[in-house]
C-alpha cells in the first residue's frame, strides 16, 4: 500500500494513502504553493505509518497521562483529552489531526489561503483579510470524493474570516463513515483547530440522542471489527420520528454544544435531524438564508465543503 496523489480540477490536489483521502487547495504566489503542495506530500507519505505505530494506545480510551508520542498521535490525544471524563479514544480527532498536520506545511510567506479536507473535516489556513465559505451537507453520507469532485446540494454555508478564532471544521453523525451513538444527520462544528472541531463534533454527535425501540444499534466491533468503540452500541439506522422526539434529541445536543463552546472547546455549531436544525448561535450566519433552502454549490476555489 502506497500514497498516492492527482492533480483535480480548480487547482486541487487528491493525497491518498490507505483510509486517509485528502483533498487540497491553495492560493497565493504561484512559487510558494508549488513548494508547499510539495511539502505537504513530503510530510503525507510518512503520517499514516506514524500513526499505525502507536494504533494500540490511540484505540484505548483516554486518560489523564498521554501515552503516545507522535506529532499527531499527541495532537489527538489533547484534542480528545477534555472528555476524557466519559469514554472517548484519540480515534475521535484523527481525521482532524490529519489534516492539520498537512496544512502546517501552507502556513508560509506567500500563501493567502488553504484548506485541507480530509472526508469533511478541515483545516484552514487564512492569510490576514482572507476569508473562506465553508457549506454545510445535513446528510454527511454525501461526502465522498466523487461529490466533492462534482458538487454537492448544499444545505447552506458558513462564511469563516481570517479575524475569527476558527482554523477547524468538523462534522460527525450517524450517517457518516465514524461510528455515532446519536441519531443527528451531521453535527457541523467550527473550532479553533481541526483536531478540537472533529473531537467536539463526536461528542455533540452522540449526545443529539433519544431512546426509541425502532432506532437501530448494534455493538460497534459487530458493525466494523476494527473499532475502536468495542461494545458500545452505535447508530445504524434511524427510521422517521415524531417531530417531538427529534426536537428533543437537537436540544440534547444543543445543550451539550452550548457547554463545550463555553468551555472554548467550540466557537460555532449546527445539528442537523430529520429536517431540523438548531444551532448555537442565530443561524442568520448561514450565508445562503436558512438551512432548508437548497442551494446547488459547485466545487470551486475558495469554497469549502463541510
Amino acid at each position: 500500500m502506497h500514497a498516492c496523489r492527482n492533480w483535480l480540477p480548480d487547482n486541487r490536489w487528491h493525497f491518498q494513502h490507505g483510509p486517509i483521502d485528502l483533498v487540497i487547495h491553495a492560493d497565493g504566489n504561484g512559487g510558494a504553493v508549488a513548494d508547499a503542495h510539495e511539502s505537504a506530500w513530503s510530510r503525507f507519505t510518512r503520517v499514516l505509518q506514524e500513526l499505525v505505530g502507536e494504533l494500540p494506545a490511540l484505540r484505548a480510551p483516554v486518560g489523564n497521562t498521554c501515552p503516545v508520542h507522535g506529532v499527531v498521535a499527541q495532537r489527538m490525544w489533547a484534542a480528545c483529552a477534555p472528555y476524557r471524563s466519559g469514554f472517548i479514544t484519540s480515534m475521535a480527532a484523527v481525521a482532524g489531526a490529519v489534516a492539520q498536520e498537512i496544512l502546517e506545511c501552507y502556513a508560509r510567506d506567500g500563501i493567502d489561503r488553504a484548506w485541507v479536507n480530509n472526508g469533511g473535516d478541515i483545516a484552514l489556513h487564512l492569510a490576514p483579510g482572507q476569508s473562506a465559505s465553508v457549506g454545510v451537507v445535513s446528510d454527511i453520507s454525501k461526502l465522498g470524493l466523487q461529490q466533492l469532485r462534482n458538487g454537492l446540494v448544499m444545505d447552506g454555508k458558513l462564511h469563516i474570516t481570517s479575524t475569527m478564532p476558527v482554523r477547524g471544521v468538523a462534522t460527525s453523525g450517524w450517517r457518516g463513515r465514524s461510528q455515532s451513538m446519536g441519531i443527528a444527520d451531521s453535527v457541523t462544528v467550527l473550532a479553533h483547530t481541526a483536531a478540537q472541531a472533529d473531537a467536539a463534533a463526536t461528542i455533540v454527535a452522540n449526545a443529539v440522542n433519544v431512546q426509541d425501540a425502532r432506532i437501530s444499534r448494534m455493538p460497534a466491533w459487530l458493525v466494523r471489527d476494527d473499532s475502536d468503540l468495542g461494545g458500545l452500541h452505535v447508530t445504524v439506522d434511524v427510521p422517521a420520528l415524531p417531530l417531538a422526539q427529534v426536537q428533543t434529541a437537537l436540544q440534547r445536543g444543543l445543550l451539550k454544544a452550548q457547554e463545550l463552546k463555553a468551555g472554548g472547546l467550540l466557537w460555532f455549531a449546527l445539528l442537523a435531524c430529520q429536517g431540523q436544525y438548531a444551532a448555537t448561535s442565530d443561524l442568520a450566519a448561514l450565508e445562503q438564508g436558512a438551512p432548508s433552502e437548497k442551494n446547488i454549490a459547485e466545487v470551486e476555489v475558495g469554497s469549502v465543503f463541510a
